[in-house]
């Protein structure tokens, strides 16, 4: 029986490769365990700069930031001034693109799923505005009402009934970064899309995207991220569970929203 794999921060304990030595501070694929043998290097990333909590190397600093970085500014090529929508924009990823649509000039809404969230979004994370998707009976008329010329840059983490609604909603030329669809991964029979033809219309551009397509932007990125960081322009937001035994529990709330930020499990204190 195999661990689940996932991303954590670790010390290498003993290393028979010459890029890794012992007490090096490292992220990337590990097990949920508590000590993991690693043979591919290719996804393991060395902790340079300790002046940071280690667990942004789970969020900010790691593969979610990372995500962001890449969806936003490569795939979704964005123009000072334009319209941004960010579904589940509370979350790992959500928070940071918000922030970095902000920083790049942008005008940015996110969806979440609670009050809690929608104060997080705008009064956290600086989002223009911010909404309850659980309120909304009618999601292309709220989107109407935050969008009144149309939506530029949609950044999708939720799919389903959202997507549906934001393809009567995007502007010509619009881009959509694929980065997940949450609302599908549980369902036996996946919900379909009945408003592809807008693609046609409007010429959207739709595009998913996989982290690993940007692991060769890791420094620039994370150099980027840190300057913001240090001047205070970039906050994040974590959800810690303590304990390798809470790791089940942490797992499945993801898919219920009782998150508030990214999930992280803390398996051992330094």
């Amino acid at each position: 029986m195999q661990p689940i794999s996932g991303y954590g921060v670790a010390r290498v304990l003993d290393s028979g490769n010459p890029n890794f030595k012992k007490g090096d501070l490292v992220w990337g694929r590990t097990g949920w365990e508590e000590y993991s043998l690693l043979t591919h290097f290719e996804t393991l990333f060395k902790v340079q700069h300790t002046d940071v909590p280690l667990s942004y190397y789970m969020g900010i600093l790691g593969m979610p930031g990372l995500t962001a970085y890449g969806g936003f500014y490569e795939v979704c090529s964005p123009k000072k001034g334009e319209h941004v929508f960010i579904s589940a924009a509370s979350g790992a990823v959500g928070q940071i693109v918000g922030q970095f649509a902000k920083l790049f000039g942008c005008y940015v809404v996110g969806s979440a799923g609670s009050k809690e969230k929608v104060e997080l979004l705008k009064n956290k994370f600086r989002f223009d505005e911010a909404f309850n998707y659980k309120e909304q009976p009618d999601l292309d008329a709220v989107l109407k009402r935050y969008f009144p010329k149309g939506i530029d840059i949609y950044f999708e983490n939720v799919g389903g009934k959202m997507l549906d609604a934001v393809l009567l909603n995007m502007r010509e030329h619009g881009r959509i970064a694929v980065c997940g669809m949450i609302s599908q991964y549980n369902l036996d029979k996946p919900e379909g899309v009945h408003n592809l033809m807008h693609l046609i219309s409007k010429r959207i551009r739709i595009e998913g995207f996989l982290v690993f397509d940007y692991y060769h932007l890791y420094p620039k990125f994370v150099e980027l991220v840190l300057s913001y960081i240090a001047e205070g322009k970039i906050v994040y937001v974590e959800d810690i569970a303590e304990g390798l035994e809470s790791g089940p529990a942490a797992l499945v709330g993801l898919f219920t929203g009782r998150n508030v930020g990214k999930q992280i499990v803390l398996v051992a204190h330094e």
